[in-house]
C-alpha cells in the first residue's frame, strides 16, 4: 500500500513539471498562460511560442509520463505504474505549482501509455494525429485518441481489467479537460491550427 501511495505522490510531482511554463519563462521570459487558450500545455505553447518550442514541450511532456510510469513500476510492479501514470497526468492538468491551472494532459498521457502498452498507444496516436492533421483541429485528434484507448483494449484477449479501468480513467480525465473544446466543436467554433484562440 505504501508503495502505491509513494508512486502516486511521485507521479503527481513529476506531472507538476510544467514544461510549457518553464520554457516560456526561461527562453522568452513569457508566461504561456497569458496567451491563446491560457493552458500550460504543448498545444498552447505551439500557438504562443512557435513550432520549435511547441515540439520541445510536447516531447518533454511525453518523457515525464514515461518517467512517472517507470518509477511507479519499480515501486510496485503490479499496479504502481497505473497509479503513477494517472497522478502524473493529474499533476500536469492540475499542478499545485501553478495554482492548479495546467495543460490538458494529452502528451503526458501518450508517454504514460507508451510505457504501459505501446501497442494501444501506437494505434491511438496514429488515429489521433491523423485526425488532427486532416481537420487542422488538435482537440479532435486529442479527444479521439484518448477516448479510443479503452475501445482498443477491449479487443485484446484475454481482457486486462486493470488496463481497461486505467484507460477509462484516462478517457474521463481527457473528456473533462476538453469539455470547452467539445462545446465549441458542437457549435462549430473550435480553433484550428494557425489561428489564434
Amino acid at each position: 500500500m505504501m508503495e502505491i501511495i509513494f508512486a502516486s505522490i511521485i507521479g503527481y510531482l513529476i506531472g507538476n513539471i510544467s514544461n510549457a511554463y518553464l520554457m516560456g519563462k526561461i527562453l522568452l521570459r513569457k508566461d504561456v498562460r497569458e496567451y491563446g487558450s491560457g493552458n500550460a500545455g504543448a498545444t498552447n505553447a505551439l500557438r504562443a511560442f512557435g513550432v520549435k518550442i511547441g515540439i520541445a514541450v510536447f516531447i518533454l511532456d511525453i518523457l515525464k509520463g514515461i518517467l512517472a510510469v517507470y518509477i511507479g513500476r519499480r515501486l510496485n510492479p503490479e499496479v504502481g505504474q497505473y497509479f503513477a501514470g494517472i497522478f502524473a497526468i493529474a499533476g500536469h492538468n492540475w499542478p499545485i505549482m501553478l495554482k492548479f491551472k495546467g495543460g490538458k494532459g494529452i502528451a503526458t498521457s501518450i508517454g504514460v501509455m507508451l510505457m504501459i502498452n505501446p501497442f494501444v498507444s501506437g494505434i491511438c496516436f496514429i488515429i489521433g494525429i491523423s485526425l488532427a492533421f486532416f481537420t487542422k483541429i488538435v482537440s479532435i485528434g486529442s479527444i479521439a485518441g484518448v477516448v479510443l484507448a479503452p475501445v482498443v483494449v477491449i479487443f485484446f484477449k484475454p481482457l486486462n481489467i486493470n488496463l481497461l479501468i486505467f484507460t477509462l480513467v484516462l478517457s474521463g480525465m481527457a473528456i473533462y479537460r476538453h469539455k470547452d473544446n467539445i462545446k465549441r466543436l458542437i457549435e462549430g467554433q473550435e480553433n484550428k491550427l494557425g489561428k489564434k484562440d
